[in-house]
């Protein structure tokens, strides 16, 4: 089975629609998705729905966590997360809550650099849902201030940049606690670059970590080796995805490019808790 496990839909700073991202896995011939926007699963209700049209595909439940560590972020994915728990909800209700607070600061931010877009503008292109700064990164390309999102964040919104803001995040332990609470599978996303890298796989694996993002977007033979032999050393499922946003520049990696391997994901499934694949089955029987 063909499974690209890490896709964002509009429901986070993905362009487009949960039912728009089914359709489009089914046209690129996937057979498996995992919605994972971030800090938030309300784009998995109507994902799960649109495969009523197309009963043998699958949509993993899933959520993408930013946490905090020293020199930058570290993102932790969960799959198979109950995305009717209450708890779970409150907590990712917080961080949306954090990252609207953050939004509205770097507005004020870039107004003071001379660049003014309307605050009502960003949440229109939120649709109402998390306020990512993607959403601050279009606005000012509308505006004519950048020439490219890409450049948005080089030179004002990234890290260290004059309108960067930091905001309320888990550590990346806690992340990993709260997918468990949710009955769901951690998996450590797009880790490469992490400082440490091993020393911080061992913590996180103590927290219950299950797996380990090996196949992410243009990562190389050579990245790609080396994260295979820590996943190995330390039992983790190594999976892959896209991290798919339909931004359509130079940055984006077409959906179904990077795959998980399919003993990944039987691996994975055999994991996941019996009312996870439950409630997914309530919505879509085919899955």
């Amino acid at each position: 089975m063909k499974a690209d496990l890490h896709v964002h839909t509009n429901a986070s700073d993905g362009r487009l629609s949960p039912d728009q991202v089914v359709r489009l896995a089914v046209d690129v011939g996937l057979d498996v998705i995992a919605i994972t926007d971030h800090d938030t699963v309300d784009g998995v209700i109507p994902a799960i729905e649109a495969t009523r049209s197309f009963p043998s595909f699958m949509v993993v439940p899933g959520v993408e966590v930013n946490t905090d560590v020293p020199h930058g972020e570290v993102h932790i994915l969960g799959y198979f997360v109950d995305y009717t728990d209450l708890t779970f909800g409150a907590t990712l209700q917080k961080l949306r809550t954090a990252r609207r607070v953050r939004a509205q600061e770097m507005v004020a931010k870039l107004a003071e650099l001379g660049m003014h877009i309307e605050w009502t503008h960003v949440e229109t292109l939120a649709r109402g849902n998390a306020i990512c700064r993607p959403h601050i990164a279009q606005a000012l390309l509308e505006m004519g201030y950048v020439n490219s999102e890409k450049e948005a964040f080089d030179k004002y919104i990234g890290h260290d940049r004059p309108a960067y803001v930091e905001r309320h995040k888990l550590s990346p332990e806690e992340a990993v606690r709260l997918v468990k609470a949710a009955r769901g599978l951690p998996v450590l996303a797009h880790p490469a670059n992490i400082q440490n890298l091993e020393d911080f796989i061992r913590d996180l694996k103590e927290s219950g970590l299950v797996g380990m993002e090996v196949y992410y977007r243009d990562y190389n033979v050579e990245t790609i080796d080396r994260l295979l032999g820590l996943a190995s050393k330390y039992h983790l499922i190594p999976t892959g995805g896209t991290d798919y946003h339909a931004f359509s520049d130079e940055t984006e990696v077409m959906l179904g490019a990077r795959l998980t391997p399919p003993e990944s994901l039987e691996k994975l499934l055999s994991l996941a808790d019996p009312r996870s694949l439950q409630l997914m089955q309530t919505l879509s029987p085919g899955s």
